[in-house]
């Protein structure tokens, strides 16, 4: 309860907040004001709000999978997947708003199938080829992309793929929002589906196999259902970092345990902070900052002070 409060009043804040003052009397007398609430406010905080709870939903699902608390799109290659696809469309697409989104949507789904793939083709099974398919893949996303910035031009093409790494709502509208939404709702709804199946893909694999889970082909599906939630947010706000990591870590620590109501928590929290960071980025410089530096900024504190909490508990 008290998280959708905090929610609820970060929502309020994002309305209200920005640099035209939003004068609740005057949304549905002012065209000024009903317009810049409508095409700009409304469509920012929605996106915001399941930004940061699919973000976090799936930063939960990772860690569990994985069987580690720093695991994180990047483990198998989504987030350079995205990039690439998104560079290969400000180059060769020309930079259009629908092509970007739809090619770093393609360019991460791909490589969490590719690095499915390579993890199927293997002799070994388990997370840890999983893992090293994706380091694979995400090595050759990166190469991809370092090699598409060398092509582009340095005035435009660069500064825009290193624009969109950074991750921003400056530029979602509600035709945006629509469009990728209903992407994020199937992974998501999917996860909630099978969240007793992922609690037990946290356990050893001889014992989740001994509770009935099929693993090798759950753990496809749940990292799928996942990918599709982190490539339908990016593809519309750019890389966004920490919030997948940060969020399931708040949850856990108010819960003290990893139920299914922890991964709920987990996205209230997620679209608790990515609000506040979206806030703070169009109200603390004359200029928007981007959203990633803010939740950078928020992030590394919290991971020292993780590591510091596990410190003292070792000793």
């Amino acid at each position: 309860m008290a998280a959708c409060l905090v929610v609820a009043a970060a929502t309020v804040a994002s309305l209200v907040i920005g640099r035209y003052s939003i004068n609740w009397t005057e949304v549905f007398q002012d065209s000024m004001s009903a317009k810049v609430f409508f095409s700009l406010r409304l469509p920012r905080t929605c996106m915001a709000l399941a930004a940061g709870f699919g973000l976090a939903v799936t930063g939960s699902v990772y860690q569990a999978v994985f069987q580690n608390p720093l695991a994180a799109p990047d483990i198998i290659g989504v987030s350079s997947g995205a990039t690439a696809g998104a560079a290969a469309a400000i180059l060769f697409l020309g930079g259009g708003v629908a092509a970007t989104a739809l090619c770093a949507f393609a360019g991460g789904l791909a490589a969490v199938l590719a690095a499915l793939t390579l993890a199927a083709l293997s002799r070994r099974s388990g997370i840890a080829t999983i893992v090293l398919s994706g380091i694979v893949i995400n090595a050759l996303a990166q190469a991809i992309l370092m090699l598409l910035k060398l092509t582009a031009d340095p005035e435009k093409q660069l500064a825009s793929i290193e624009f969109w790494t950074m991750g921003s709502f400056s530029d979602v509208t509600m035709d945006k929002f629509s469009g990728v939404i209903l992407w994020a709702l199937l992974g998501i709804v999917g996860i909630f589906l099978l969240h007793r199946q992922i609690l037990l893909l946290s356990l050893e694999e001889e014992d989740a196999r001994m509770l009935g889970v099929p693993v090798k082909w759950m753990r496809r599906l749940v990292l799928l259902l996942a990918t599709l939630i982190t490539g339908a947010v990016v593809s519309v706000t750019g890389l966004i970092s920490f919030i997948g990591l940060l969020a399931p870590h708040i949850a856990r620590l108010l819960t003290k345990s990893s139920r299914f109501s922890t991964t709920v928590l987990s996205g209230l929290v997620g679209s608790g902070l990515m609000l506040m960071a979206d806030c703070l980025a169009r109200s603390i410089a004359s200029s928007e900052v981007p959203v990633s530096i803010i939740t950078s900024l928020l992030g590394a504190p919290f991971l020292f002070f993780l590591l510091c909490r596990k410190g003292e508990s070792n000793d």
